[in-house]
């Protein structure tokens, strides 16, 4: 069964801090601060030879984001499972095409069945290169390139399954997200059902309206084994997209936006869970300005299409002709294959 999703929430962090920061009115001081709390890692390889028509993909922009999930320091105190390492448990591409007419932003399921390449082992503990090579394996999950290999290991991986070329690269420390929440001073959102997660506890009890603090907004945002949702992941990231549509809503409200140390303390907390290559603020401000020039109807939401299901190995498995006509429409710049335009 198919399971191409169209979804029609806002995504990560990383476009709520791009949002922000123009809407405020970043002046020139304040950029280059913010410019200096960015942690700069090495992601990128816009010279690889997976990337399909380079020359056509010249002026495109894509955003490549990773929400990574330390298992240590404040990490492990969020997380009931114990896990130790990191790993992606969020992956994402925002796509700008060359003429800026469209946003598509394009979720990967963590446990997408892959070929992982070999790459040079990461140390997430130091969030640094440790100069030694993880051999490449097959039939592991997506989650695994960023726990072994960090951001290089996940980009290459990426590029090849996509033949995108990644231009930008953000990784977002869960833990930030926490504090993210508490700085706006929490986030209201109605909620239809229970959440109750074999991993994360009683998020939410009763459905309504439930008020967020940035504890409760974590286990929220991470559960994928709640009970009475069959989807897993799909459902993780349909909750993760609701979830931050509403802390969009409130980061953007007049009571954040006037608020100059609630903004300061959102847009810090931000910086300091991120680590990235070639983004600074600039960059955050061309997402943002083509999101806003685009128009709301004009930014597209989606997961990639798989086959809905867990292998007999617990892996989603993708649909290779529909995926690959996905991103050859976003290469090309045409439209998105039928049943995916939003």
């Amino acid at each position: 069964m198919s399971r191409i999703a169209v979804l029609s929430a806002k995504s990560v962090a990383v476009l709520i801090a791009a949002a922000i920061i123009a809407a405020a009115g970043v002046a020139w001081g304040t950029t280059i601060w913010l410019d200096a709390k960015f942690v700069q890692v090495e992601a990128l390889d816009e010279t690889s030879p997976d990337i399909k028509h380079p020359e056509g993909q010249r002026d495109t922009e894509n955003f490549l984001i990773v929400g990574s999930d330390t298992r240590a320091g404040d990490n492990a105190k969020l997380d009931k499972a114990g896990v130790a390492g990191a790993r992606s448990d969020t992956v994402m591409i925002a796509h700008l095409p060359a003429d800026r007419r469209r946003v598509v932003v394009v979720s990967f399921p963590r446990d997408l069945e892959v070929t992982r390449p070999a790459c040079p082992r990461w140390n997430s503990a130091t969030g640094a290169y440790t100069g030694a090579t993880v051999p490449s394996a097959a039939n592991v999950k997506l989650n695994t390139a960023y726990a072994f290999g960090g951001p290089r290991c996940v980009t290459k991986l990426i590029q090849h399954r996509t033949g995108m070329k990644m231009n930008h690269f953000a990784g977002i420390d869960f833990s930030g997200f926490q504090q993210m929440v508490d700085a706006v001073g929490g986030v209201a959102m109605h909620v239809a059902s229970p959440v109750i997660d074999k991993h994360q506890g009683a998020v939410v009890t009763k459905p309504g309206t439930i008020t967020f603090d940035g504890e409760r907004a974590l286990r929220y945002v991470r559960s994928r084994k709640v009970q009475g949702d069959p989807t897993s992941d799909y459902g993780r990231i349909k909750r993760q997209q609701q979830f931050i549509a509403s802390l969009l809503g409130k980061t953007l409200s007049r009571e954040v936006v006037l608020d100059s140390a609630r903004l300061g303390s959102f847009v810090t907390a931000f910086a300091d869970a991120t680590v990235g290559e070639n983004l600074d603020v600039t960059e955050l401000l061309k997402l943002a300005r083509s999101m806003n020039a685009s128009g709301g109807e004009r930014v597209t939401f989606l997961t990639v299409p798989t086959t809905g299901g867990a292998n007999t190995r617990g892996n989603e498995v993708l649909l290779e002709r529909e995926a690959a006509a996905l991103f050859t429409a976003l290469i090309d710049n045409r439209p998105l294959p039928k049943g995916l335009e939003g």
